[in-house]
């Protein structure tokens, strides 16, 4: 499988964003798929998922702000991001886990400014 995100950017403290993240290959092979962000010096975190087909999960940082969302038809993976804080500013990256096999895409920088 391979990841592509993109739709990061800068924006301002209550802004919004959503990344995308195109995947080809084994989608529908997929038990897991999310994003996770991480920023230097911090190790890597769960921001949202979906797990074994609709069941979502979300950090608590973001709940009731972040959106997680899937198109199987086009292989398209979502985060709908409001409310952006400060704290949001990491690199972000998308994920999918086929069969137990892990697989990242390259990364899209969210930076909130205040």
């Amino acid at each position: 499988v391979q990841l592509q995100a993109s739709g990061g950017g800068l924006v301002q403290t209550g802004g919004s964003l959503r990344l995308s993240c195109a995947a080809s290959g084994s989608w529908f092979s997929a038990n897991r798929m999310g994003w996770y962000r991480q920023v230097p010096g911090k190790e890597r975190e769960l921001v949202a998922t979906f797990s074994f087909g609709d069941n979502t999960n979300y950090a608590d940082s973001v709940k009731g702000r972040f959106s997680i969302a899937r198109d199987n038809d086009k292989k398209m993976l979502y985060l709908q991001m409001n409310n952006l804080k400060s704290e949001d500013t990491a690199l972000y990256y998308c994920y999918v886990n086929v069969l137990g096999d892990h697989f990242w895409g390259q990364g899209t920088l969210v930076t909130v400014s205040s």
